[in-house]
Parts: structure tokens; C-alpha cells; sequence
């Protein structure tokens, strides 16, 4: 028997909560997550018609990207549409839960999910924001090998394209074990000098529960010495947008149509064009407005992304092509991603994409 809490898990797992901005607020947002999974809908919003959905396929998850609740509700008496989605969901037994901007800011989210779509290469976070720690423990050296491994496992030690990453400096450790205690080496009441390991590695700070959990078990000794330290260094792996290149460089119109049609878009907002060809593209799903100085000093021909105002357009200054295909277009593939993560862990279940379109903007 599958529960809820088990689906909520392989999400995070993939998309840690923490990674979420400070105003967001991903998470299970109704429901019972020890109740029995019996299938989800996949969607970007949750509304009453989504929750119809869900009763009419017979399960009891929707997993949607946006929040239906962004702010603290004071009372649920079904005056405005999110009310009345609430009480419909807890009336029907029915768990809502969002995967937002976690989802929006780990490497292989929403927005790598749209640079696959345009077929770009050499993609990267546009602004990496994520936090670093660093680990340092003492190790008896017999026992180095096993807790190095455990940690590693534990997502801890990646640089780049290398893993496993660590110092090790070779040592001597005192300790003197007092009554009560259950010591690995050494008699109680009397010093104990051991042979030991310094190992000190690096890890994203989300992961710190799960790395602190693993050198815990692994590690020998009743009472484990370890420092954590914040760094200032950046994980370059968790951010907001994401750049990468086309294969061959393509002119402008033909990208937008290419674009267009990908996208399936009515319609583009775009800058002036400047006859030329296009080959570094920025992108970010939602409202990525506040990317765009990014964008334009990482060299990108084209930034593509939602919900630019206006007097925002000026801000290309004829340095760059910013292309507004809409804020629900731009993330609509985020069900696919959904999707792709839950198959492969509960691949017997019913994840079924929403029929529904729940974009409130509307093309004549």
C-alpha cells in the first residue's frame, strides 16, 4: 500500500521545499498524507474544475505547480474560487499538493524541461543562488572507507562534473570514556588515543539532514565529532532561469516560429528585432522579468519567458530579444516533468494529465 506522504517524498526528494522562495508556499496544502494513494492529476493550477476532475477519475491527489493558497486564509465560507476549491477538495477526500518554485529553481526543473523542448545545448542555471556547506569529521581510519561512502551516497562531495570530492587528513584523536558510556574503542575512565581520519567535504545546505543522518549511522563511535560551516561559495546548480545554445544558429524568425509552434503560443510579445541570428537563449517559466539584466550581460540573443510589463520591454535597450510567450505557456510542461518523476518510481499507478486548461488569459 502506497500513501500519499510516499508520492510527496519522491517530489521532494527531487525538489527539496527549502528550495523554495521566502512569499511561496509549496507543500501538501490539504489532505491526509498517511492516507492511501489512489492516483493523482497533474496540472498547473488547481481549481474547482481540476477537483471535478479529480472526483470523476476516481483520485484523491491533485499535484499541481502553483499553490492554490499563496496567503494565510482567515475563514472558508466559499466567497471567492479558492474557498470553494478547499472545501470541494476536503469535502471529497481529496489532497492538494504544490511543487512551485522548488521546482522552478532545482537544475533539472521547469526550466530545463523548456530548454529541452527548444533543443538547447550547454544549458546552465542563469543565476545560481543555491547555498554550500562544508562537513568535517573524524573518522577511525579502519572505518574511513565505509562513512565516506555513506555520505557521498547521501548527496554530499559533487563539484561540477566530479563526485565523491574530499580531504582527508591522517590524525590522532583522544577521548576519555565516562561511566554510563558505550565506547567503539578505548576502557572506560582511561584515555584513549586512536587513529583517525580528518575527512572534510561539501554539500548543498538542503541536504543537511539527510548527510548529517547518514554519517550518524555509518560512523562508528556512540558520540560523533562533526563541524558544519556555511560557506560563501555558491551551489551553481540550484538558481533561477536557465541559458543554454542552439546547435546551429538560427535567424530570428524562424526561431519565433519555431517558438510559436513548440509553445503552441497565439501570440508573442516580443522587442525589436535585429536581423540577425540567433544562438544563446535565456529562459524562465512564470514571471521572469527580474531576469533579464542576467541575461543580457551572460550574452543571450533572446530571453524567453512571462508576464513583462509594459515599460519593462524598454529595459532590452536593442541588446537583447525579449520574447513574452505568457505566463501558463511557459510552464505548461511542468506536468511532463511531474510525470516523468513519478512513473518512474510508482510506475503501476494512474498519473493522469489534466484535460483542463486552467490559463485565465484568453487570446481573440
Amino acid at each position: 500500500m502506497v500513501k500519499i506522504k510516499e508520492i510527496i517524498r519522491a517530489l521532494e526528494l527531487f525538489a527539496p521545499p527549502s528550495l523554495q522562495e521566502s512569499y511561496d508556499n509549496s507543500g501538501l496544502i490539504t489532505g491526509n498524507p498517511d492516507d492511501e494513494f489512489t492516483g493523482a492529476i497533474l496540472s498547473i493550477d488547481t481549481t474547482e474544475n481540476i477537483v471535478d476532475e479529480a472526483i470523476k477519475k476516481g483520485v484523491n491527489l491533485i499535484i499541481s505547480h502553483h499553490p492554490i493558497v499563496f496567503s494565510g486564509l482567515k475563514q472558508l465560507i466559499g466567497k471567492n474560487y479558492i474557498e470553494r476549491t478547499i472545501i470541494k477538495a476536503i469535502k471529497n477526500d481529496i489532497a492538494i499538493y504544490a511543487a512551485h518554485t522548488n521546482m522552478d529553481n532545482v537544475q533539472a526543473g521547469v526550466n530545463t524541461k523548456i530548454c529541452e523542448k527548444l533543443n538547447l545545448h550547454n544549458c546552465s542555471v542563469l543565476v545560481p543562488s543555491g547555498k554550500l556547506k562544508k562537513l568535517v569529521t573524524f573518522i577511525p581510519t579502519e572505518q574511513a572507507e565505509r562513512v565516506r561512502a555513506a555520505v557521498f551516497k547521501a548527496g554530499a562531495g559533487h563539484i561540477g562534473n566530479y563526485d565523491s570530492c574530499s580531504y582527508n587528513l591522517e590524525g590522532q584523536g583522544s577521548f576519555r570514556a565516562l561511566e554510563g558510556a558505550n565506547p567503539f574503542v578505548g576502557d572506560i575512565g582511561k584515555v584513549h588515543f586512536e587513529k583517525e581520519i580528518r575527512f572534510e567535504t561539501i554539500f548543498p545546505a538542503h541536504l543537511q539532514s539527510s548527510v548529517i543522518s547518514a554519517l550518524l549511522i555509518a560512523h562508528p563511535y556512540e558520540e560523533v565529532a562533526y563541524d558544519i560551516y556555511p560557506l560563501d561559495n555558491v551551489n551553481e546548480k540550484i538558481g533561477a532561469g536557465m541559458i543554454g545554445e542552439l546547435e546551429k544558429p538560427l535567424p530570428e524568425k524562424d526561431f519565433l516560429n519555431i517558438l510559436k509552434k513548440k509553445f503552441n503560443v497565439p501570440v508573442i510579445r516580443h522587442t525589436e528585432l535585429f536581423n540577425k541570428d540567433i544562438k544563446r537563449v535565456a529562459v524562465c517559466g512564470g514571471s521572469g522579468s527580474f531576469l533579464l539584466r542576467d541575461a543580457i550581460n551572460q550574452s543571450a540573443d533572446i530571453f524567453i519567458t512571462g508576464d513583462f510589463k509594459y515599460h519593462q520591454f524598454f529595459d532590452a535597450e536593442k541588446r537583447i530579444i525579449i520574447a513574452d510567450i505568457g505566463h501558463y505557456e511557459s510552464e505548461q510542461f511542468t506536468k511532463e516533468l511531474f510525470y516523468d518523476i513519478l512513473t518512474k518510481k510508482f510506475p503501476t499507478f494512474a498519473f493522469y494529465f489534466s484535460e483542463i486548461n486552467t490559463n485565465p488569459v484568453k487570446y481573440y
